[in-house]
Parts: structure tokens; sequence; C-alpha cells
């Protein structure tokens, strides 16, 4: 395997020059970056040629209406076709949001669920995502033990979720046993200039059995422990990966007439480390 040594006082030098133009929405929060290494356990790249589907040694299609099951209100229907889930032949996965008809959407939406789970570590993406109102992109995971437990009893990490209509600020949270929905525990970071829309940025969590780490390009924003949630913490165990982009719901709420179709999220790797010592 790759290994990832991560120096710290690197990456601190290197966070100021990456996330200039970077800030928290709480300006209390001060950073302190762990002094953790990791090795890489899994990982794609999207590498193949143009208009071909992911590799489904690794991932899953999600299919049917956007709200069986989720109860989210939202409003596309998830496909695996290649005109909403597909490889761009440079490098990156490509999710497109359609209005197929007025009023009509389909997307993508994709997981490891029953091929790759995972228990503690860093967890990255790098992203450039859609922008628009009523556009909802997500990198983001659920328990493994969600067909026995049921949702959130199993977990939810929601490494990046944003809101089209702001494509200057993402969202870190989690979701468990009374802490759920609307009331999940959760913060967010806004950029002081540029957009999500306009480049890649990398989403990651640094995830141990007693603390959730957020980052942005390095820039550590928000840090949950158990003392942290009113409910059980139920982060001790595999997550399956989810990748998807959702149109309207109550997250966002829904499209209006300046909202741009398609809306793609484009995916340039995903990456899964442990710890080392």
């Amino acid at each position: 395997m790759n290994r990832l040594k991560i120096n710290r006082l690197l990456l601190i030098a290197l966070a100021l020059v990456l996330t200039m133009g970077l800030t928290n929405c709480n300006d209390d929060f001060s950073q302190v970056l762990p002094d953790r290494q990791y090795e890489l356990v899994w990982s794609d790249e999207f590498n193949g040629d143009s208009a071909t589907k992911v590799d489904q040694t690794k991932w899953v299609y999600d299919l049917g209406k956007g709200n069986n099951g989720w109860g989210n209100g939202e409003l596309q229907s998830y496909t695996d076709k290649t005109e909403n889930v597909s490889l761009d032949g440079k490098g990156n996965l490509v999710i497109r949001a359609v209005e197929t008809s007025k009023g009509v959407y389909t997307s993508g939406r994709i997981k490891t669920e029953g091929l790759f789970a995972h228990k503690h570590g860093r967890i990255e993406a790098r992203i450039k995502t859609p922008a628009g109102q009523g556009i909802w992109p997500a990198f983001w995971m659920l328990g493994e033990n969600i067909a026995q437990v049921g949702w959130p009893q199993c977990g939810e990490i929601d490494i990046m979720e944003q809101k089209g209509q702001y494509p200057f600020i993402t969202y870190g949270s989690l979701h468990g046993p009374n802490y759920s929905a609307g009331n999940a525990v959760s913060d967010s970071y806004r950029l002081e200039a540029g957009r999500f829309d306009d480049t890649y940025y990398t989403y990651a969590v640094e995830w141990g059995e007693d603390y959730i780490d957020f980052y942005l390009n390095d820039n550590l924003y928000q840090q949950i422990t158990p003392d942290d949630v009113p409910g059980e913490w139920v982060y001790n165990q595999p997550f399956f990966l989810i990748l998807n982009v959702a149109v309207g719901g109550s997250f966002v709420g829904a499209p209006n007439d300046n909202t741009q179709f398609p809306g793609a999220m484009y995916v340039d790797y995903v990456k899964v480390y442990k710890e080392i010592n």
C-alpha cells in the first residue's frame, strides 16, 4: 500500500497558502492540527474512457425516485444512465442533475455498500461542485448496519454537502439517534472569495474512536466528540461511502427559473486511509 506520512508542520504552512480566502463560520474556533500518519487502503481516481460507467467492483447505483425511503422531499429520480453518472475521460467522475422536461429531473447516486466499508481513518475526495437554487451535492457515509437498525441509528457522516444557491458555503454534519435531520450536529465553512463551483476543493474527515474532525483543503474547521452529541455515539463501526447530486428537498428547496441544468459535480478522486503508528 502507498503510505501517506503527514507532517503537520508542513501542512500548517501549506494550508495557509491553499486556503487563503477561507473562513470558518464560527469565529471562536481555534484550529489545532493533530499529528497523525495514514496509509492508503482504498481509492478510485476515475481513470477510464469518456462516457463510460464507474468501476462496478467499487460502486453500486442507488436507483429510483429520490424521495423513496429517505423522506427529504427530493424531486429527482436516480438512474444508472451515463448522462447522469459517467467518467469524462480526463480522470473525473461526473454526476449530472438533468431536467428531462419541465419540472422532471434525473440524477445519479453511487455508493460502496456491499463492496467496501471502513472504520476510522481519513476519508477524502477532491471535488468541484455544481451551483444553483435547489441543487444539493454531497459526499457522505452511512453505517454498514443500516439494513439491520435503520436510520438514524446506523449513523450518518456528511463529509460535504452544499446548498447550490450558496456556492461559497460547505457543511459537515453528523446524524445519529436523537440528533438527526434538522437537529444534526453540524457546522459550516464559508469562502471569503471564490466559489465551490469554480474549482476543486478537498473535503475530508479524520475519524477515530472518540472524534470526527472535518477538513476543507487541510483546514480543520470542526471537531466533534461523543460529548458534543445529544445521543448515542454510533461511529465505532464500518461505514460505506456515497456520492450524489440531489434536486430539491428539505435542505435546499426546489429549483427555480434561474437554476441552470445540467448541474454537474466533478470528482477527481476518493481516497480512504487507515491510521498507522
